[in-house]
């Protein structure tokens, strides 16, 4: 297949002098993009004297992950794009697995490589680890990663499986399926617009997967912290997005409130801990979300019913009630 790794930058210069000629080195399966998102620094420039090689995109304004890949993927015209971030070193041979799962199976639309901690390298990292998934509530976490707890890599999950969303730190998908979809919602700007894509795919009918045996290192927070309060914001706002745009018939109500509820007591958290600019973000962000409500309404599921969506009826509950840290324990 025509190959195309396209990495988003914004005022990124000293990541893509660091990791770019990683990229550059392993990847010669493929054509190399980097989409500037309106940078302010010298990166355009960099990437002219240095890089001559790469393909540059020039976006006019910063239109986030989303607006930012969506406009850059118009200009590419590989079938197959790898939407890598610029804190990511890729390791040999990374990109013939990818290929392969989707010359294997034509209902593969989404993969994602095992992404270790470039800090840590034998432990995984958070996002994405190896493979996510969702709880009833919206709440993300993965195969190696549930909320703060990172698991050390031993080959736990050395295999090639089927998983619900891949991360948007390294996210392989077929072009032409990425815009039948509709593309990344803009609207969520950053910050798990890659669950709801791959939620979308599989409400299409394709399949999304996990290739361990691609494998890559991610620093992570390249460009909001970790703690950001802002990275709060999205978080819990599009959390809410999520719900309303893709789970099904009247329960979607239910789930809201569940989850309102839940938030309540992650901002009830934040206080006792006295972050409180992350409890005022979650005010922030549910009242983005009621501000918005009926445009998003609009928005939600159409194709067909994937039956249900959730691999736990609550993370929550599991990991801070049960103490569950482990994605091997949570079915137990």
């Amino acid at each position: 297949m025509k190959t195309a790794v396209v990495i988003l930058n914004w005022n990124g210069r000293a990541l893509l002098e660091k990791f770019l000629p990683s990229v550059v080195q392993h990847s010669e399966e493929a054509r190399i993009y980097v989409a500037d998102n309106a940078s302010s620094d010298d990166s355009v420039e960099f990437l002219k004297e240095f890089f001559p090689q790469v393909e540059i995109i020039e976006i006019k304004e910063n239109l986030g992950y989303a607006g930012g890949y969506n406009e850059a993927l118009k200009k590419v015209s590989e079938e197959l794009v790898i939407l890598l971030n610029s804190d990511v070193e890729v390791t040999p041979n990374w990109l013939p697995p990818i290929i392969s799962a989707f010359e294997k199976q034509a209902e593969v639309a989404a993969v994602q490589p095992k992404i270790l901690d470039y800090k840590r390298k034998e432990f995984f990292e958070y996002a994405g680890a190896a493979g996510g998934f969702i709880d009833k509530f919206a709440y993300p976490f993965c195969r190696g990663r549930i909320f703060q707890h990172l698991e050390k890599d031993t080959g736990q999950y050395n295999d090639e499986t089927f998983i619900f969303w891949a991360s948007g730190a390294c996210l392989a998908v077929r072009k032409s399926i990425f815009f039948e979809v509709g593309a990344l919602d803009e609207d969520f700007f950053a910050h798990q617009e890659e669950i709801d894509l791959c939620w979308r795919l599989k409400n299409f009918g394709y399949k999304v997967k996990y290739v361990s045996a691609s494998k890559i290192y991610h620093v992570g927070g390249g460009t909001l912290e970790m703690m950001n309060p802002r990275k709060t914001f999205y978080n819990f706002r599009n959390s809410l997005y999520l719900i309303l745009k893709n789970v099904e018939g009247s329960e979607v109500y239910y789930i809201l409130l569940g989850r309102m509820v839940l938030d309540g007591i992650a901002g009830i958290k934040f206080i006792i801990e006295g972050k409180f600019q992350h409890f005022i973000q979650i005010l922030k962000a549910h009242g983005s979300f009621y501000q918005n409500f009926f445009r998003m309404k609009k928005k939600r599921r159409k194709g067909s019913n994937t039956g249900k969506y959730y691999e736990v009826p609550s993370v929550v509950y599991a990991h801070y009630i049960e103490r569950k840290n482990e994605f091997r324990e949570l079915k137990k």
